[in-house]
């Protein structure tokens, strides 16, 4: 029997003064293996060889939201995705996401990549409905608490 194959992924959780998580909904027309539907996710990307995890999510959250300030950069929780990654016709990867919690400053202008369609700004309770499609329902339990609890 084969070990299952998994890539690790670097997200970014990020919030505004107000307590609101930024999310970006997914251009599926981007994937080699798009899912059935639209998605909203938090912005973020694989972690490339040679590359550190900081190297790694300062890039992909410049590429994705054109943000290059960030003011923290705090492991908040890993989890294994809902979502594979297709290797080939054949294959996939599963996805072992390394989420940070991340501070841009306030007054940063987003724009976003080919990547993703629109942005906004979601309360947690809004904003952890919207991210099952991606993530463990362990992780967005504790999304929907973040109001009630500080990181």
């Amino acid at each position: 029997m084969k070990e299952k194959i998994y890539h690790l992924g670097v997200k970014a959780l990020i919030r505004n003064s107000a307590g609101e998580i930024l999310l970006l909904k997914v251009n599926q027309a981007t994937f080699k293996d798009p899912t059935p539907k639209d998605y909203w996710d938090i912005p973020g990307g694989r972690v490339l060889n040679g590359h550190t995890i900081e190297e790694t999510l300062r890039r992909e959250i410049e590429e994705e939201i054109s943000i290059t300030m960030l003011e923290s950069l705090n492991l908040l929780n890993t989890v294994i995705s809902n979502i594979e990654m297709p290797l080939d016709d054949e294959h996939k990867a599963g996805l072992v996401l390394s989420i940070y919690d991340c501070v841009i400053p306030d007054q940063g202008e987003i724009k976003l990549s080919p990547e993703h369609t629109e942005y906004s700004w979601f309360s947690p309770e809004e904003a952890a409905p919207l991210l099952a499609c991606k993530y463990p329902k362990s992780f967005t339990d504790n999304i929907k608490n973040l109001q009630k609890k500080s990181l």
